[in-house]
């Protein structure tokens, strides 16, 4: 017996709802699982950078940066800082963290890392 697909209840109207990339179909990432998949992208030689937004804007296709995309880091205690200073500076704001395939030339992944409440 087959699983049916799970309709995820995502509609404009109902902000809450509304999914933000592959991860937010998931549960939200705890600290640790997020510690993971800064490792991850470092690992593989990508470029950390952090984005923020107003959640009412985060289905747009722009998100404005936080500083520079972090070129050449590998600690990843340092990515973990700039994103709590990007939170701390837009607390009301979404904030996903990218990583940048240099020799692809495109996004390697991209996660929201941080979900502000939304008010309506």
């Amino acid at each position: 017996m087959t699983t049916p697909m799970k309709d995820y209840q995502s509609r404009i109207s109902d902000p809450n709802s509304r999914k933000l990339g592959t991860f937010s179909y998931l549960p939200p990432m705890d600290a640790e699982q997020v510690r993971k998949q800064i490792n991850y992208i470092v690992g593989r030689g990508w470029t950390p950078a952090i984005e923020h937004t107003e959640p009412p804007h985060a289905s747009g296709h722009y998100w404005y940066m936080w500083k520079l995309p972090m070129f050449g880091e590998t600690d990843v205690d340092r990515v973990i800082a700039e994103i709590e200073e990007c939170r701390a500076a837009n607390p009301a704001h979404h904030i996903r963290l990218i990583g940048y395939d240099n020799i692809a030339q495109t996004q390697g992944t991209s996660m929201v890392v941080h979900r502000a409440p939304i008010t309506v």
